[in-house]
């Protein structure tokens, strides 16, 4: 019997070479990325790197120099009404209206989205579940908490049920218990759909997203999957401490060590090699006696990853320095 053939799903989003300039200021360079069906993209960048520009072309509000956006198989610019159907959006200021009950206002926004009167109580139900508002449909969304204005804003976004959802920092002004409850929902939404989410909180990315990508001054540089960021950010430095230490030169001459730092009496830094070395220092440890009582890893954070990428020096900024 023959294998059954792989036919892979074309991307939901497709992003080609987009640029977008404002006279002579190049805001967006060159920017290309494709998404998947069941994608949490976390999109990053500092202020003025052109983040929130490539979201305002993906999304259709803005015209892109050059460059094409595909949305589920539609061209942005040659079909524009059917690619933006395919998007749900939730800017930063959720766009509700604090005088309509939460019924009225998705009421209102399943209509924009043109759903028939068959849809749209299914509709608004599924909604509703899906963001828990099930108990505060008939409730004025301006008497409501900021987090369930939030879980409002998101019913919006996928009262026509788009295969693409992009939410605009999601969970700014939120407390803690409200950012977990909006953080599990985005997680939901990607089992579905892709998701792209735009954010400066950095925990947020590793907690909801599936892969990241980071803009500086208008260029993508980098774009990885949470399990290779992760990767990224396991150094190759241990911090240990033994009840009867070897001296320092016995840890130098271990297989695999690279350097040996003393902190105090007890504790050391190392630098090593290996994948599987603290693992085999475990063991080097047992058979001698050394009571290995301390070993943490030095990792790397999100954060530090993000300050590294989008501060180190590029050939450009050498050359305009050296000028």
């Amino acid at each position: 019997m023959d294998a059954p053939i792989d036919i892979k799903q074309p991307p939901l989003i497709r992003v080609e070479k987009l640029s977008r300039l404002y006279g002579d200021t190049v805001a967006v360079n060159q920017v290309s990325f494709d998404l998947n069906k069941g994608e949490v993209l976390g999109f990053l960048g500092p202020n003025g790197a052109g983040k929130s520009t490539s979201m305002q072309m993906i999304t259709g509000s803005l015209a892109p120099t050059a460059g094409q956006i595909t949305i589920n198989g539609f061209d942005l610019i040659d079909d524009p009404i059917k690619a933006k159907s395919c998007i749900g959006y939730l800017p930063e200021n959720p766009p509700v209206y604090r005088e309509l009950t939460v019924d009225e206002y998705l009421t209102y926004c399943a209509r924009l989205h043109r759903l028939s009167r068959t849809e749209l109580t299914p509709a608004l139900q599924e909604a509703k579940e899906h963001c828990g508002l099930e108990e505060v449909g008939h409730r004025l969304i301006g008497n409501l908490s900021k987090g369930f204005q939030q879980r409002v804003g998101i019913a919006q976004a996928i009262i026509h049920q788009p295969p693409v959802v992009i939410l605009d920092e999601p969970t700014v002004g939120l407390d803690p218990i409200q950012i977990r409850e909006i953080r599990s929902l985005i997680k939901s939404l990607g089992q579905n759909r892709s998701v792209i989410l735009s954010t400066h909180i950095l925990p947020e990315v590793q907690a909801t997203c599936d892969r990241v990508q980071i803009i500086r001054r208008g260029e993508l540089i980098y774009n990885a999957s949470i399990d290779e960021l992760n990767q990224r950010g396991k150094g190759n430095h241990l911090t240990v401490a033994f009840t009867q230490p070897p001296n320092q030169q016995t840890l130098e001459d271990v297989d695999g060590v690279k350097t040996v730092t003393s902190i105090d009496p007890q504790r050391y830094q190392i630098q090593f090699e290996a994948d599987d070395f603290a693992m085999f220092l475990v063991e080097i440890s047992v058979q001698n006696q050394w009571g290995l009582f301390e070993l943490i890893p030095d990792n790397t954070s999100l954060e530090e990853i993000f300050v590294e990428l989008t501060t180190a020096e590029t050939p450009a900024d050498v050359e305009e320095n050296a000028a």
